[in-house]
């Protein structure tokens, strides 16, 4: 073979290989959520994100299914698209919900839900706390670094009641029917009842990102 004739059959088979990247690039962005089965349409909702695909974790603390759950859906978080931000709303679905939905709020009006949101999952699974009594979640609190004032303080506010309130609201706007739930965009809703595994939703979520950036395009 000459050296010409070398040089052309590794240009045709650098194009080859350049093509098949691009197939797998192209492959790997394919969306395989399916509608009405991995996912369903919900009447659409504004999204707080502005430029932002949103997303919304819909969770209660007492759901076995959220605990799962969370470990994935948080590594997930830290290495989320730049174009996504991610919101935590407290599903209250029934009334003896609202009770984790004022623990969520507590720690977000003091600054601790990054550091503590695990922390509460874990101390209802594992250390089996009634954290629906307000006199256990004081303790709770001092145990786990926050002042006992300012924890009363937040956990008895109006500002609390009024975000547990949204919140109330907020489930029945997007149709969340059980946990975990979660909804792209204001119009795309997974959940683990839709999914062949709990941590299977994250898969998909990425999937209704994708599917949200895409229609965003349009």
């Amino acid at each position: 073979m000459t050296r010409r004739a070398t040089i052309a059959l590794l240009a045709r088979g650098g194009l080859a290989l350049a093509i098949l990247a691009l197939a797998g690039g192209a492959a790997a962005q394919e969306i395989r959520a399916r509608q009405n089965i991995e996912y369903r349409l919900i009447p659409a909702q504004p999204v707080e994100t502005g430029e932002r695909i949103e997303v919304i974790d819909f969770f209660w603390y007492g759901c076995p299914y959220c605990n799962e759950l969370q470990p994935a859906l948080e590594d997930w978080i830290k290495r989320k698209p730049d174009d996504v931000a991610v919101r935590r709303v407290p599903a209250i679905l029934k009334d003896n919900w609202a009770p984790h939905a004022r623990i969520y709020y507590t720690l977000e009006l003091l600054g601790e839900i990054e550091r503590l949101h695990l922390k509460v999952y874990h101390s209802y699974h594992v250390e089996e706390l009634s954290m629906s009594k307000p006199d256990v979640m004081e303790q709770w609190a001092v145990k786990n670094g926050i002042e006992r004032r300012r924890w009363v303080d937040a956990y008895f506010s109006p500002e609390v009641d009024a975000r547990i309130a949204r919140a109330f609201q907020a489930a029945k706007r997007y149709n969340v029917q059980g946990t975990p739930s979660v909804v792209v965009d204001g119009r795309y809703l997974t959940s683990s009842s839709m999914t062949p595994t709990v941590r299977g939703m994250v898969p998909v979520l990425e999937d209704l990102v994708r599917l949200a950036r895409q229609n965003r395009g349009k």
